[in-house]
């Protein structure tokens, strides 16, 4: 892919969520979310933080434009832009045809279908970069609400994939969910 990348102009929505750069408004939602004891373990937020911490997760998504790491998006409510989480599509592996995507929705507006919403305006927009033909979801076996988000958004799972990653310093199965162009 060209570097470096650029956030697109239209930015992907789907029902009640809009994808969009992250922005120094949206530090409540990452405090809120760094309260999750699980988020922090799988990125770099972190725990518990503070604002100086927002803010430094926040100039770290923007690098991952500059970087050709893939695209972070704040997402957003499209009737009022309030954060409400954050989804990743990254192109470690861009070179074979395929992106990794990821999701989170903060703690206070879990439970009402915005992370399945939201994987579908990723992906969708992740149909519209030619290089992409496969998009992988990670997902350890516990976690049943994604399960739920990726088989909402048409992803299919292909297998447990045993010992697959480092987690909070133990190797940890994941279940391998994907959509294909």
């Amino acid at each position: 892919m060209e570097l470096p990348l650029r956030m697109p102009r239209n930015l992907p929505r789907h029902g009640e969520v809009r994808l969009r750069a992250f922005n120094d408004r949206d530090v409540g939602m990452l405090l809120n979310m760094s309260t999750d004891p699980y988020v922090p373990l799988i990125g770099t937020l972190p725990a518990n933080t503070d604002r100086a911490g927002a803010l430094g997760y926040i100039e770290r998504q923007h690098d991952r434009l500059a970087t050709g790491t893939g695209y972070s998006f704040c997402i957003a409510l499209t009737t009022t832009d309030q954060a409400v989480g954050g989804a990743g599509l990254w192109l470690t592996s861009i070179e074979q045809g395929r992106a990794t995507a990821g999701y989170a929705i903060a703690p206070r507006h879990r439970g009402r279908g915005l992370a399945g919403e939201a994987l579908r305006a990723l992906t969708t927009f992740a149909w519209t970069l030619p290089e992409v033909q496969r998009i992988e979801l990670y997902i350890e076996p516990w976690n049943t609400a994604s399960e739920r988000t990726a088989q909402t958004a048409d992803y299919q799972c292909e297998g447990l994939l045993r010992s697959h990653q480092v987690i909070d310093g133990n190797r940890v199965d994941m279940l391998l969910y994907a959509a294909v162009a």
